[in-house]
C-alpha cells in the first residue's frame, strides 16, 4: 500500500506545487534534449548511490574500528615499542607477521652492517689515539710500529696493539659502507635520520619497498663471486688507498657483499686484540640495539633466511606515529580486530602521542631498568629517570583516568649483564642507599617506584598491572603477552557491557 501511495505521489505530482513546475521538462523539448536529460538523471542517481555506499562503507568501518581494541605502546626510544609490536604479531598473528620477513631480512642485514660501521669506527679511534712521532729517546728504547724498530726521529708510529692485518680488514670491510648509505637513502630519500639508527617514517611504506629490493637483487645472486669484487682505488697525494664495489650490481645488494666479507667479519669480532681494543674504550657494541656481530657468521650467506627471533631482535626507528592493524587468528575471539600504534619515543616526538589518548583501551607502558645509561638527545639525562617521568605524566593525565596502564619493566637481560659487571646501583641513583646490588632487590626498588606514582596520581583507582620482560626473548614474552591480551579483552568486554 506504501509503494502503491508513494508511486501515486509522484506519478500524480500537485499542479500548483512550485517545485513540480520546475521540475517538469519544457514544453518544447525536443527528442535530442529529452534523452540528453534522462542521461544526467541517470548520472546524477548513480553518483547518488556510490555515496550512499561510500557512506554504508564509512559507516561500517567506524562500526568495526569502534569494536575493535586500540592499544598505545609508550616509551622512550630504544625502550622496545617496535619488538614488543613484533611480538605481538608473532603470537597472534603469524600470518601477517611472515608475509613481512623479506623486508626485515634486509633490515637485519643493515643491523649487522651498522655493528661493523661501529666495530671500524672504534678500531680508527684507536689507531688515531695511539699515534706518536718517534725521538731520539724512543729510538734508543727501540719502540716503533708493530714491534719494528724506527730508524730516524720524526717518524710517526702507533702503540697500539694492532697490526697491518687489521688493517688491511678494516679496508676490506669499509666497502659495506656504500652500500648501507644507498639503502638508507632508499628508506630516507629526505635525509635527516640520526646516523646511529636504521630510520624510517611512520606512514612511508618502507617495507613495500624493502620487499621489492629484496626480489628485485635476488636475481643477481646465482653470479655472485666468491671473493667480494673490491677494487683499490688509487689515493691522490700518498693518502692511503681505500676499496669500493666494482659492479654496480652490488650497490643496493647487501646479501652478496656480507657474504663475501663473511670470513673477514666474524675474524675481526672473533679477534682477542680486537676485543682487548673494545675493552680498552669502554665500548660494549653488544649492547646496541639490533645486535648481529654474534651471528655474522649466519647472516652473511648467501642462502640466509630470517628466523623469527632475528626479526623480533631486528632495529629500526619508527619516525612519527605508526597505526598497525591485524585480525586475531589465534586464542581468545579470534577474529577480533587490534589496532596497534607505534609511536616515536625521542624528545621531539612526545607531542604526537596526545590525540591517541582518549581512544584506546590500554598503554603498554615499556621502562627499561636502565640506570646507568643516559638519553641520545640529551646526556645530561638519566634514561631511568626520563622513563619514571614519562609515567608519572601518563598516570596523571585525566584522558587516560579509565585507560587499562600496564608496565613493562624491561630488558631485564641487559640488567642482569650490567650488574653482574659490578656496576653499582648507588652511584647512578644515590636513593638506592646500601641495599644489595642484586637483580631482585633492585627490580623491586625500581617497581615500588612505579607502583607508588601509579597509586599517587591516578585520577582515580585502577589496578596496577606490571611484568618484568626481555622483549627480545620471543617464548618468554608470548607467556606475558597471552595474560595480557586476556587482561584487556576482559577490560575491553566490560567497557561495551558484554560482560
Amino acid at each position: 500500500m506504501a509503494a502503491v501511495a508513494a508511486r501515486s505521489f509522484w506519478t500524480n505530482p500537485d499542479p500548483d506545487d512550485p517545485l513540480s513546475k520546475a521540475l517538469q521538462p519544457p514544453i518544447d523539448e525536443t527528442p535530442e534534449e529529452r534523452a540528453a536529460r534522462l542521461r544526467e538523471l541517470d548520472d546524477a542517481a548513480r553518483v547518488s548511490r556510490e555515496i550512499d555506499d561510500e557512506i554504508a562503507r564509512d559507516r561500517r568501518a567506524y562500526d568495526r574500528r569502534r569494536k575493535a581494541i586500540k592499544i598505545l605502546l609508550l616509551g622512550q626510544a630504544e625502550s622496545g615499542k617496535s619488538t614488543t609490536l613484533k611480538n605481538f604479531q608473532l603470537a597472534f598473528s603469524p600470518q601477517h607477521f611472515h608475509k613481512e620477513r623479506a623486508a626485515w631480512k634486509t633490515i637485519i642485514q643493515l643491523n649487522l652492517i651498522r655493528n661493523i660501521k661501529r666495530l671500524l669506527e672504534i678500531l680508527q679511534e684507536e689507531w688515531e689515539s695511539s699515534l706518536q712521532t718517534t725521538t731520539a729517546s724512543s729510538i734508543a728504547k727501540g719502540k716503533g710500529v708493530a714491534g719494528r724498530t724506527p730508524s730516524s726521529p720524526g717518524v710517526r708510529f702507533s702503540t697500539s696493539p694492532l697490526n697491518d692485518n687489521h688493517r688491511r680488514i678494516r679496508m676490506r670491510l669499509s666497502a659495506l659502507l656504500p652500500i648501507e648509505q644507498e639503502l638508507m637513502r632508499k628508506l630516507m630519500p629526505d635525509g635527516g635520520a640520526p646516523d646511529r639508527d636504521v630510520c624510517v617514517r611512520a606512514g612511508s611504506g618502507w617495507k613495500g619497498i624493502l620487499t621489492a629490493l629484496g626480489s628485485s637483487t635476488s636475481t643477481v645472486m646465482p653470479d655472485v663471486p666468491a671473493k667480494p669484487p673490491l677494487v683499490l682505488v688509487s689515493a691522490m697525494k700518498g693518502s692511503a688507498s681505500r676499496p669500493s664495489t666494482g659492479d654496480a650490481r652490488f650497490k643496493d645488494n647487501p646479501t652478496a657483499v656480507l657474504a663475501a666479507c663473511r670470513d673477514d667479519i666474524v675474524t675481526l669480532w672473533e679477534d682477542t686484540i680486537v676485543q682487548g681494543v673494545l675493552k680498552k674504550h669502554n665500548t660494549r657494541i653488544q649492547d646496541m640495539p639490533g645486535f648481529f656481530l654474534n651471528d655474522a657468521g649466519r647472516i652473511a650467506m648467501v642462502n640466509y633466511e630470517p628466523t623469527d627471533d632475528d626479526i623480533v631482535r631486528a632495529r629500526v626507528r619508527t619516525l612519527g606515529v605508526e597505526e598497525h592493524h591485524f585480525t586475531m587468528e589465534s586464542g581468545a575471539l579470534p577474529g577480533t580486530e587490534w589496532y596497534i600504534y607505534d609511536v616515536g619515543g625521542s624528545r621531539s616526538c612526545r607531542q604526537h602521542w596526545i590525540p591517541f589518548f582518549d581512544d584506546v583501551q590500554a598503554i603498554i607502558f615499556l621502562a627499561p631498568l636502565a640506570f646507568n645509561l643516559v638519553l641520545d638527545e640529551d646526556p645530561k639525562v638519566n634514561r631511568l629517570e626520563d622513563s619514571i617521568t614519562l609515567w608519572r605524566q601518563v598516570c596523571e593525565n585525566a584522558l587516560l583516568a579509565k585507560t587499562t596502564l600496564i608496565l613493562f619493566l624491561n630488558k631485564m637481560d641487559i640488567l642482569q649483564a650490567t650488574l653482574a659487571a659490578n656496576i653499582r646501583v648507588v652511584k647512578y641513583v644515590p636513593s638506592y642507599g646500601d641495599q644489595p646490588n642484586e637483580i631482585t632487590h633492585v627490580t623491586k626498588y625500581f617497581r615500588d617506584k612505579f607502583r607508588g606514582y601509579h597509586k599517587r596520581l591516578s585520577p582515580k583507582p585502577r589496578p596496577f598491572y606490571w611484568h618484568e620482560t626481555s622483549v627480545i626473548d620471543t617464548r618468554a614474552t608470548a607467556a606475558i603477552l597471552v595474560g595480557v591480551r586476556e587482561g584487556i579483552l576482559r577490560a575491553h568486554l566490560q567497557s561495551v557491557n558484554v560482560i
